[in-house]
């Protein structure tokens, strides 16, 4: 299942920045292809963690609420800058993650991160250092909000 999702995963990204598709490119791409999995699989490359296709269903309910809360926080960020005044108030904050995979936590912090406003600065365990511009993005977090989604998204809610 794991190779069967990144052969079609690398296929996709090939053809889409090929841009070639005359028979001799398609094959010679295939082959490179077939070639980059089955070296993979003979040095164990593909871990569960580094391509989770068995994330795909959860990944569908999980990505739109990400967007629409970084569309949120874009705008609240968008309003803080155009403000003459430039209500800030940088502070950092220290919250627990109850996430139990090795997946789990690299999706939180990179949510976190890719959320205007808010830097995952450091991660020791389950507990993750992060920075936030306005106090209220820091209290956002601190809710558990992200940290239930993502634990619907890794499958351990």
């Amino acid at each position: 299942m794991i190779y069967a999702s990144l052969t079609i995963v690398m296929v996709g990204f090939w053809l889409v920045l090929s841009g070639d598709y005359t028979a001799i490119i398609l094959v010679a791409g295939s082959i490179s292809i077939l070639g980059v999995v089955v070296l993979a699989h003979r040095r164990s490359l593909v871990l569960d963690q580094g391509h989770p296709a068995h994330l795909v269903l959860q990944a569908v309910t999980y990505l739109p609420w990400l967007v629409l809360e970084i569309a949120k926080a874009s705008w609240q960020f968008t309003k803080i800058i155009l403000n003459p005044k430039l209500p800030i108030s940088p502070t950092l904050i220290c919250a627990r993650a109850s996430l139990k995979t090795s997946v789990g936590r690299p999706v939180y912090a990179n949510s976190i991160t890719r959320t205007p406003g808010t830097i995952s600065a450091e991660v020791s365990g389950d507990e993750f250092l992060i920075h936030a511009i306005r106090l209220e993005g820091a209290d956002d977090l601190a809710t558990g909000a992200m940290d239930e989604r993502v634990k619907q998204f890794e499958g351990a809610a």
